[in-house]
């Protein structure tokens, strides 16, 4: 899993990191599991992924916690950035 820059500080600075699941939510519970606190960054409490948020399986982008996770897909977590 690709970790976005700004979401590092919770996987001590690594870039890709492992988690297991057969979808994106228990790909992230999985994150969370290893990395406290880091789901919170990207779900929002009504179990939604925040706004901000894009997940990249392989090279297909989904907004939907449930959508099917292969075991050898590559899965990319992008933050939007933002600023003056």
């Amino acid at each position: 899993m690709r970790i976005p820059t700004p979401l590092r500080s919770y996987t001590n600075g690594e870039p890709v990191v492992q988690a297991t699941g057969g979808t994106v939510d228990e790909l992230l519970r999985d994150l969370d599991r290893r990395y406290p606190g880091i789901r919170f960054r990207m779900v929002d409490e009504q179990g939604q992924l925040r706004t901000h948020m894009k997940v990249f399986v392989g090279d297909e982008m989904t907004r939907d916690l449930t959508s099917a996770v292969d075991p050898a897909s590559e899965v990319t977590l992008m933050q939007a950035l933002s600023g003056g």
